[in-house]
């Protein structure tokens, strides 16, 4: 607890400057607390630990939420004795203030404050109060209340919040309206204030990056036997847009292609070149009709005139069923990118290692083998980016096998289910963007195969 020189003894040089430092010590530890991470509530709780019993005995943090009309909701409260309240303790939705409340919290919205409490009305002397009145008043009652402060949370012009600090007990000290103390305050609601636009900021940021990313994505062709399902979900640490991508289409001659790559980079360069890529793959593979080496070799060569610094991975396969009467056939060959997993209607599980050869840009001479593989009926061909499997905490071997146990699993279950169980699953510990598509093969007896490109 901060406290203050003595007033018999106003010039105890030792006490003043030891106050002195423990102030800058609070606000280091602060601003580390709040800069530690981008998850905006995990900050805002590691703050109030700061916070708590340093400057108060017990302290929340309401926060505007303009999906919920402007009200506030309650996003942490703090207390010196963690184990008295139950985890998450009043941390809710709080009511609507009425347009002249007279609660704190609301006053304090009204840009009134820092807001210095001293007398807490039990809520039947209160007749005339509102929800959120009468609400603040039964919180104090609860958690205890001596003094208290509320300062506005203010950035660019806007209330985002409200800061609540409290001390308990008629002995406490009170220190909340000396001479250091309000501004010790308002500094940290500025800091708490810069911390929570910062995170709308982000959060607005990434939600277009996303929708960016996600316009790049192409539409799933729907006809013929086959049944087809693809996902894409960005980074969850950044708000950066990434070269992920997959696509699907129907060739003139029925075969259909599958591709997925990665373009280097998380930016929007990376995204630009991502599309590019794409259209170029598909205006070659319309074009030439050649084994998937071959048009994977005629696509490097065209990054290299066109984008001689840009490195890439990418997985080009092409399913066929050259017989009506025959077996489905996976043509495929992968320059620099995670082998296909094939999954049995069984559950066995295995990756195609044939057709790989180096990541695109990266020597464009190299020749680009094929590999093709027979596919049982009722079987799963997974395609994806490195995102899915690879953690940095583990090798390249364990999120393989992961990735393994995880799909076999799901051998027999929808294919719509099974690409998003695989990305509950594996997708939520991933620090990068993740693409995936896949293809159900029908099961043996099906109808012929009749699928033409639209």
């Amino acid at each position: 607890m901060i406290t203050q020189p003595p007033e018999d003894d106003p010039f105890d040089v030792d006490r003043a400057v030891q106050d002195a430092l423990d102030r800058l010590t609070l606000m280091a530890n602060a601003s580390e607390a709040l800069s530690s991470t981008l998850e905006l509530e995990t900050g805002l709780r590691r703050l109030c630990r700061v916070l708590v019993p340093a400057l108060a005995d017990w302290c929340a943090i309401d926060l505007v939420e303009q999906e919920a009309g402007g009200r506030l909701r309650r996003v942490v409260v703090e207390h010196r004795e963690a184990d008295a309240f139950p985890s998450r303790f009043l941390e809710a939705l709080l009511p609507p203030a009425d347009d002249d409340s007279q609660a704190p919290l609301a006053r304090a919205l009204r840009g009134a404050g820092p807001l210095l409490l001293s007398d807490f009305s039990a809520p039947e002397e209160e007749a005339g109060a509102d929800a959120l009145h009468l609400l603040e008043l039964q919180t104090f009652r609860q958690l205890g209340a001596n003094h208290a402060v509320l300062v506005p949370l203010r950035a660019r012009r806007q209330v985002l919040g409200v800061l609540t600090l409290v001390r308990n007990g008629p002995d406490c000290p009170d220190t909340m309206d000396s001479q250091e103390q309000p501004a010790l305050v308002e500094e940290l609601a500025h800091r708490v204030a810069m911390a929570v636009d910062n995170a709308h900021l982000h959060a607005q940021i990434a939600h277009t990056a996303e929708r960016l990313q996600r316009s790049l994505l192409p539409d799933l062709p729907r006809d013929g036997p086959l049944d087809i399902a693809a996902r894409y979900d960005p980074a969850r640490a950044s708000a950066e847009i990434g070269g992920d991508w997959y696509d699907a289409f129907l060739l003139p001659d029925g075969a259909l292609a599958l591709i997925i790559g990665d373009v280097t980079g998380h930016d929007l360069k990376a995204a630009v070149s991502m599309s590019q890529m794409r259209n170029m793959l598909r205006g070659i593979a319309c074009d030439r009709k050649e084994p998937p080496g071959k048009i994977l070799a005629r696509l490097d060569a065209a990054n290299e005139i066109l984008y001689p610094a840009q490195t890439l991975t990418c997985l080009y396969a092409l399913v066929t069923k050259p017989e009506a009467e025959g077996e489905w056939l996976l043509h495929y060959a992968a320059a620099g990118h995670p082998a296909p997993l094939l999954v049995t209607r069984t559950g066995d599980t295995r990756f195609l290692t044939a057709g790989r050869s180096l990541l695109l840009g990266a020597a464009p001479d190299t020749i680009r083998p094929d590999g093709v593989e027979s596919l049982p009926p009722g079987s799963t061909v997974l395609l994806y980016t490195d995102g899915l499997i690879e953690r940095r905490s583990e090798t390249l071997d364990d999120g393989m096998t992961r990735l393994r146990q995880h799909a076999a699993a799901l051998a027999r279950a929808p294919l719509e289910t099974f690409c998003d169980e695989l990305m509950t699953g594996l997708g939520e510990t991933s620090t990068d963007d993740i693409a995936l598509i896949a293809v159900r093969i029908p099961p043996a007896g099906s109808a012929p195969y009749t699928a033409t490109a639209e």
